[in-house]
């Protein structure tokens, strides 16, 4: 009995563990590619705030405004020391940057990029078209394979960067369920940033 008494006491004196730092998943890929969709699954996976790029510009903000915003809402969670999934196209090499920025503003946060990338073009521009012929489309985005093509010309290959040192997944969202896709990076988070999912 005195023993698991003194085993008791020396724990209870212990330190609890350091809280494990927040992380950015922050999604990548052109309109269409099942970015949204993934990103929405994540968040509520992983019971943390989603940031979507899109609830900004869709009250008409201008693009680079809305992008400040994002930034400033995802720093603001990180200081809570909330982890965040981050939905927008990610499309420069400067959004990148910003978001390496933010994460270094908070102590210890991780950034992880997952991008979408469809194999099937069929599929993926179906889905598309589909989304803008729905009532209340954002007029922002491209609602035709046409207006796709010409954004992607647009960016003159700016948006094939290298995320450098920054751990990137890329997963296929024309290829499986989205709840394989959440799978998958669920294990890639798990990877870079195991006590996140642990903490589920």
């Amino acid at each position: 009995m005195g023993n698991n008494s003194d085993h008791h006491s020396v724990n209870s004196s212990l330190p609890p563990p350091p809280p494990t730092p927040p992380i950015i998943v922050a999604m990548k890929g052109h309109p269409g590619t099942g970015k949204t969709t993934l990103a929405r699954s994540l968040a509520s996976a992983l019971r943390i705030p989603l940031i979507d790029k899109d609830d900004v510009r869709d009250s008409a903000v201008p693009n680079d405004l809305s992008y400040d915003v994002v930034w400033r809402v995802a720093s603001t969670q990180l200081q809570l020391g909330l982890s965040v999934v981050v939905d927008s196209p990610l499309s420069r090499r400067a959004h990148l940057d910003r978001l390496i920025h933010v994460a270094g503003s908070a102590a210890g946060a991780r950034l992880l990029i997952v991008e979408c990338r469809p194999s099937d073009e069929a599929v993926w521009r179906e889905r598309l078209e589909q989304r803008g012929s729905e009532e209340g489309a954002s007029s922002h985005k491209p609602s035709t394979w046409r207006d796709l093509r010409k954004l992607i010309e647009g960016y003159r290959a700016c948006h094939e960067y290298d995320a450098g040192g920054v751990p990137k997944l890329v997963v296929d969202t024309t290829s499986c369920t989205v709840e394989e896709l959440v799978e998958e990076v669920m294990d890639f988070i798990q990877l870079h940033a195991p006590g996140i999912v642990k903490n589920i």
